[in-house]
């Protein structure tokens, strides 16, 4: 039996605390509603990437029903999963495009028999249907009226998912899987089935991380063509990411030996400065 609105609103609130490491920082900058709306699209997505990261017991029939399961609620009809009544209500509140989220299932079934990335052009296929859609989806929460919008906002989320596969090369191998493109991995003269840290490591993670700053840098507008209220919280989120790659280059990119990331403090941090940004204006 599928929970009642309220309750399917508290579970997706629950999840984002527990997992949203990075965007949950910036949804308490926004009012009630968009902050319960926020946490029903994250606990949908998280799930979605749960699934392909259990490889062992997921397979696509598993994923079939998911999508299955997806197109049930999107027509009102719930499935058990708790997620279900507070997606809906989110979707239809804020006039969500649906084939958003059958590009993330999408992207999230072919991790479970990850093929190797030739060219930058499957890679970025590949953060489209990840994260991009993500971006897409969650510009319509936070609101805008500006078409370009759409373009900024898919740019943002390569920004981001370039930058979550550099910090991630180490684990991502473990679970058989190489996002870095061939293209570029010859180039460097980087082995995939050898993976090491020394001077060709260091120069492909470099060419990698200029091509992430370059779509942070096209994306930064989009903070400027969502509603008001709502930049600061799209600032925080950003400048999260892009602190991140920038944690990256000062590590001299050691991802292959320890997990690099933001400490919780530097994040709080960031949401203050955010707030005191929004409080004087400056947004």
């Amino acid at each position: 039996m599928s929970l009642t609105l309220q309750e399917s609103y508290a579970y997706s609130r629950d999840v984002a605390r527990r997992r949203a490491k990075n965007f949950y920082y910036s949804f308490v900058l926004l009012k009630q509603e968009q902050r319960d709306a926020m946490c029903a699209i994250y606990a949908f997505m998280r799930y979605c990437d749960d699934l392909s990261d259990e490889t062992g017991t997921t397979t696509l029939e598993t994923m079939r029903q998911w999508r299955n399961d997806l197109d049930r609620a999107l027509a009102g009809d719930f499935a058990d999963h708790p997620v279900w009544p507070a997606f809906h209500d989110t979707v239809i509140r804020y006039r969500i495009p649906h084939g958003y989220f059958h590009a993330m299932i999408d992207g999230v079934s072919s991790d479970l028999s990850p093929q190797p990335i030739k060219t930058f052009d499957e890679l970025y296929q590949y953060c489209y249907r990840v994260a991009s859609v993500v971006g897409l989806t969650i510009i319509h929460i936070f609101g805008f009226e500006d078409k370009k919008a759409l373009e900024l906002a898919e740019k943002c989320g390569i920004a981001f998912q370039l930058t979550n596969i550099l910090r991630d090369v180490q684990e991502d191998i473990g679970l058989g899987r190489v996002y870095l493109p061939a293209e570029d991995l010859e180039r460097f003269g980087v082995r995939p089935a050898k993976i090491s840290y020394g001077p060709e490591f260091i120069e492909l993670m470099r060419f990698e991380a200029n091509r992430a700053r370059a779509y942070y840098n096209e994306a930064m507008p989009l903070i400027g063509l969502v509603h008001r209220e709502s930049r600061a919280s799209l600032w925080a989120l950003i400048q999260i990411y892009y602190r991140l790659l920038g944690r990256i280059e000062e590590k001299k990119y050691r991802v292959l030996d320890q997990r690099i990331r933001l400490s919780t403090p530097e994040k709080a941090w960031l949401v203050v400065e955010a707030g005191t940004r929004k409080l004087a204006g400056a947004f």
